[in-house]
């Protein structure tokens, strides 16, 4: 009879932090699930749920303080807790093998990458260095890393982000292991490197049958890859499914939840169902009574949600919920339904909206690095970062700038605040032309801008109190006159970003992410500014997190007239927030227009590239894949900078940059095709436009192509 036990099965997993003279604090608590060989399980749930104590634990790597305290996990039959070290780290590597969530500090930088995977391949292989470095260069050929033995040589400070995560991927599969852990693998990856993580993986899972525990908070993601869903919430498990059922009718109100706090279209200017409060904290949960989720849940009740705790019950063939209420939680809206709807406000078909008056526009924009080589430091080129970029802001709208990471968006943000220096273009505020020279008119627009970093932790001065770090702007700007009108400014500001009076007196390590993040905010509020340069605000918070963050900043647009650039690759929040687009590509933007029309019919085949790799839940779709990395700022391609990774690329292409021509209804591209060529003879002669493009831009087209 063929074996019919799953590949790896945990049964009552129990985890706990040892305390000197008290019962263990229980961080993860009867956890059971299985994986068959060749199956994906997705675990997903909040920031400090337990998903990554759940891997770690399978692993037996937890950190020091934590323990297993009971419970049982069987790889292959084996119960590993009983094995002694010796045997786990012949297993670890071997039979089973772990992606972490963060590669830059998952690779060690002194070491090259032919050693870090010679390493494992040494160890549970037992091959020669020449065999070693063979075996390397098929991995990373397998993992597509183009030129290998040059990439072997080099050092994770040498690769990019997603370089660094295929790196990651090929150590993990070194030894062929059956089981692979992924703790978040695609999180703050743009969607063209996700979409070409997510394929190596599901190619390599079908290639060896290995089993594979997807650990994400990102849900297109889950409906992509997973087979099982598992939600987890305050260290259990609360709900178990199969894909298809889970996608269409969650059964627990955790579950229903997240899929409320989803962005989207259909919900722009709307206020997203963010759940209230945070997840109990782990020192909570050794004296907690009755369901952990009660606290937050909308249909708890006193008897018996808050005083008994319910047990994973099966509820329907293969579904397993933690509820007391079967069912309940599945009355409300299936999770997706009109996700794709169009919206309301800014339909396709209706005119365009009056001309408001501008606060902000930038024309011909460019930041040029030098490139410096040899003793004396001599220029030798330039990294053209940005390379002329054309924008406008208007009161109470946002204009989302999207692109691949390295396409030049946060430097944008940077030079309009003077961060780093323009190398050339205007600013003009309120019709005026800004003096970059002059330092009062700059102090006048700083004051004016204030700029959200993407990450709060890093922007946010530990040394500082919040208090403190909100009064810091103020009176440096003077935007309060003294220290007694500061403070009083300082509670309002943490009120109106739903933080206490009392939080002024925490430092940042004290809050939350989402927590941190409003005090980034509530910083940029406390001068008063009209724009606000958001760079990925909301990138790797979790999606009830995210929800909070943009409801505040819907309630703050809508309150103050704030006009927002809002740099992100997460176009679910595009879709959500913005009121207009701009994709940029290697220093350029390449196409610009109304969001819903953007969003819609993509003009450009960048934009329609960057689209059809976002993973939604709504099902599978063509995606049409980008070859490549993008080309080197430093030495672009001649012609069109996208030419190189174009599916549908022309002769034209690789000789004349396309200038940004206007197709109608508010939108620009910059393309000398925008549809698959399908026509004979020379694509330069006869480019075929869209047909909702004006003849005159084929003529315009062909005569800025005869210029350059």
């Amino acid at each position: 009879m063929p074996d019919t036990a799953p590949l790896i099965a945990v049964r009552g997993l129990r985890v706990g932090i040892r305390q000197a003279n008290a019962a263990p604090i229980p961080v993860i608590d009867d956890l059971d699930f299985s994986i068959d060989a060749g199956e994906t399980f997705a675990l997903v749930g909040e920031s400090g749920c337990g998903k990554s104590l759940t891997a770690l634990a399978l692993m037996r790597l937890l950190p020091p303080g934590i323990h297993i305290q009971s419970g049982e996990i069987f790889l292959r039959g084996r119960e590993l807790l009983a094995l002694p070290e010796a045997s786990m780290r012949k297993l670890r590597g071997g039979d089973m093998a772990m992606i972490f969530q963060e590669p830059a500090t998952s690779l060690n930088p002194v070491l090259t990458i032919e050693r870090q995977i010679g390493e494992a391949l040494a160890l549970h292989l037992n091959l020669g260095r020449r065999e070693c470095r063979e075996r390397a260069k098929e991995l990373l050929a397998q993992v597509g890393i183009g030129d290998p033995a040059r990439r072997l040589a080099e050092y994770p400070f040498q690769l990019s982000g997603g370089m660094k995560q295929r790196v990651m991927i090929a150590i993990a599969l070194a030894a062929r292991p059956r089981l692979l852990i992924a703790d978040e693998p695609s999180t703050a990856l743009d969607v063209t490197v996700q979409a070409q993580m997510l394929d190596l993986l599901q190619k390599l899972q079908d290639e060896y049958g290995m089993a594979l525990l997807l650990i994400t908070h990102d849900l297109g993601v889950v409906a992509r890859m997973a087979d099982q869903v598992g939600v987890m919430y305050a260290g259990q498990l609360v709900e178990r499914a199969r894909r298809d059922v889970f996608f269409r009718a969650p059964r627990h109100p955790y579950s229903h939840a997240l899929f409320a706090a989803l962005p989207e279209t259909a919900r722009h200017g709307q206020r997203l169902s963010a759940l209230p409060g945070q997840a109990p904290a782990f020192t909570a949960l050794s004296c907690a009574r009755g369901c952990r989720f009660a606290a937050r849940c909308a249909l708890a009740e006193e008897k018996p949600c808050r005083e008994q705790a319910p047990a994973l019950k099966e509820q329907d063939s293969g579904v397993w919920a933690r509820c007391h209420f079967q069912g309940a939680a599945d009355k409300g809206r299936t999770p997706g339904d009109g996700r794709r709807a169009t919206r309301d406000d800014e339909s396709l078909s209706a005119p365009l909206a009056p001309p408001v008056a501008e606060l902000l526009r930038v024309r011909g924009l460019r930041v040029h690095f030098p490139v410096r080589k040899g003793l004396l430091q001599r220029t030798h080129g330039f990294v053209r970062a940005v390379d002329g970029v054309d924008l406008e802001l208007t009161p109470g709208r946002t204009l989302a700038l999207v692109g691949e990471s390295g396409c030049g968006k946060t430097t944008v943000g940077r030079a309009l605040m003077r961060i780093i220096p323009m190398t050339d273009g205007e600013i003009f505020w309120q019709g005026k032309r800004v003096n970059p020279r002059d330092k009062n008119e700059a102090r006048r627009l700083r004051q004016a801008m204030q700029m959200v970093f993407q990450d709060p932790y890093a922007s946010l001065n530990p040394r500082m109190n919040a208090g403190e770090i909100l009064r810091e702007g103020m009176l440096a700007l003077k935007a309060a006159r003294s220290e007694k009108e500061a403070r009083e400014r300082c509670a309002a500001l943490l009120s109106q970003v739903g933080l206490k009076a009392e939080h002024a007196s925490r430092y940042p390590h004290e809050f939350s992410g989402g927590q941190r993040q409003r005090i980034a905010i509530a910083r940029a509020l406390a001068v008063s500014p009209r724009v606000m340069l958001c760079d990925e605000p909301t990138s790797a918070l979790d999606v009830s997190v995210q929800a909070q963050i943009l409801n505040l900043m819907q309630d703050l647009q809508a309150e103050l007239g704030i006009a927002y650039l809002f740099i992100t690759h997460n176009f679910a929040v595009v879709e959500y927030l913005a009121h207009e687009i701009a994709v940029m590509y290697l220093g350029r933007i390449v196409e610009s227009g109304p969001a819903a029309a953007v969003l819609a019919a993509p003009a450009h085949p960048y934009t329609r590239a960057l689209l059809s790799a976002v993973p939604r839940i709504e099902g599978d779709r063509e995606i049409i894949r980008l070859e490549g990395e993008p080309p080197s700022p430093a030495n672009p391609p001649p012609g069109c900078g996208f030419c190189p990774r174009c599916p549908q690329a022309m002769p034209i292409c690789r000789e004349a940059c396309p200038p940004m021509i206007a197709i109608g209804m508010g939108r620009m591209a910059a393309c000398w095709d925008q549809e698959t060529n399908q026509g004979q003879g020379d694509p330069r002669s006869a480019p075929r436009p869209l047909p909702s493009v004006p003849d005159q831009w084929k003529v315009m087209g062909r005569a800025a192509a005869s210029t350059q």
